[in-house]
């Protein structure tokens, strides 16, 4: 499969969802063909994510990908590390992905905690192969926001699953 990029002068693929007071920001990689042909995150048939925010508490209840807009009020933020990419992870070229404008978008609306939903996500942003991260609450921060990295939530990803990395960070939101 090809990775197409979109042009860079027109806006991304999906837009961010941020805003100061947030608690939590989810970072993917970039979106995925049925997320980009739906225009709404994590909008892939076999994709967790919805269900998992639910699961674990996060949301008060499942809301469809349609429906990301309204994250906000639950103080859920998203974002992707490459704005314009559009395919699934491992076809995302790397030079494809802004840690830096990633850092910087976090740092200028201060979530309590910047949430990786895949290591390869988080390992694009910290520069290191995935088999360098665990899942869960990392050391490093942006400014006072906490990192954490999560199973992937997609489909694609299910021998990875686990809902307690994602259970885990609804605790720490919690207190």
């Amino acid at each position: 499969m090809e990775v197409r990029e979109t042009d860079a002068s027109r806006a991304p693929v999906l837009p961010d969802v941020l805003q100061p007071g947030l608690d939590v920001v989810f970072c993917g990689t970039g979106a995925g063909r049925r997320s980009a042909q739906a225009r709404a995150y994590y909008a892939g048939p076999g994709n967790r994510f919805w269900w998992a925010l639910a699961e674990v508490g996060l949301t008060p209840r499942l809301f469809s990908p349609q429906e990301f807009p309204e994250l906000p009020n639950f103080g859920i933020g998203l974002t992707d590390i490459s704005k314009a990419h559009i395919g699934q992870d491992h076809e995302l070229d790397p030079a494809a992905c802004d840690a830096r404008g990633l850092a910087e978008r976090i740092a200028a609306v201060a979530p309590r905690a910047l949430a990786f939903t895949s290591k390869r996500a988080a390992a694009l942003y910290f520069g290191c192969p995935t088999r360098a991260l665990a899942y869960g609450l990392q050391t490093l921060t942006i400014e006072t926001t906490r990192i954490h990295v999560l199973p992937s939530p997609s489909g694609a990803a299910r021998g990875h699953w686990s809902l307690d990395p994602w259970r885990d960070l609804a605790e720490r939101l919690a207190r």
